[in-house]
Parts: structure tokens; sequence; C-alpha cells
């Protein structure tokens, strides 16, 4: 299972790309909106919810600007946690990346940039313990391979 929380509401068009990525994948994921720095406890209760529901889960994490979101759910659970910024904005790119990159002590997450490349490292986080899912995820590696072998110039 694929926690993707968002810091805002606004975020769920970048977050549907992940979601897109996870179908191909046919995993299961849910969306949820909390924000580290609005409402911290709520923050506190989607995590404790998710892991009584899901032994094998990922978290992944969408926040831009000021990303205390990633931090915040990576420091109270012991799954793993993917940042992934929605930045968009190149003039932005620069200065909001850093609050995803630079965790506190004790806080880690990876940070993924682009919603498809942070679906397909959850998918490999989890197919560490699923063998029908590590098969899907080679299969992705061949055809990733293949159509770069099939480019024509």
């Amino acid at each position: 299972m694929i926690v993707i929380l968002m810091g805002s509401k606004k975020d769920l068009p970048f977050c549907k790309k992940i979601g897109d990525a996870l179908d191909e994948f046919k995993m299961r994921y849910e969306y949820r909106v909390a924000s580290a720095h609005k409402t911290p406890e709520l923050v506190i209760d989607i995590i404790k919810e998710s892991e009584k529901k899901h032994d094998d889960m990922v978290f992944i994490t969408v926040a831009g600007m000021s990303n205390g979101l990633s931090g915040t759910v990576a420091a109270n659970t012991v799954k793993p946690v993917i940042a992934c910024p929605p930045i968009e904005d190149k003039a932005a790119y620069l200065i909001d990346i850093h609050s995803s990159l630079r965790m506190p002590s004790g806080a880690p997450c990876m940070t993924v940039l682009g919603p498809g490349n942070a679906a397909v490292a959850a998918v490999k986080i989890i197919s560490l313990t699923d063998k029908k899912l590590s098969k899907k995820v080679d299969d992705h590696i061949r055809a990733t391979k293949d159509d770069i072998k099939k480019a024509v110039l």
C-alpha cells in the first residue's frame, strides 16, 4: 500500500501523476491531505491509522515551499518515506528543493524528483518482500531499456 500524503488539495493534479504510475503496477494507494504546519495532529493521526491498516507500505509525501510534511512523517513512522516535491516552477526550483533535501537529524526521507520516479521507487521498496511485484519491476526495467534500444535518431 502506498499512502500519497499531500500538504494541500491543490497538489492533487501532481499526485494523480503518481497514482497513474502506480496503476501501471496495479498497486493499491490512497490520497490523503494534511499539513505539517497547519494540521500537525492530523498528520500524526494519518500515520497511526495507516500503520494499523497496512504492514507493507510506503508514504509518498508531496509538499512544496517549506516542506515540513516529509520530515514530520519520517520522524513519526518506521515506514519508508519518499518526498516528491511538486516543483514545476523553474524559478522556485533552487529555493524550494532544499526544504525536501535537508531534513533534520532523526527524520530521514528519500527525495525523488518526478512523480513517475517516486511511484517506481515506492514499488521497488515494496517489491523487496513481494516476488510477483519484483517481477513487474523487472519487466518495467526491461521495457524501459527496450524503448531506448528501439529509439531512432
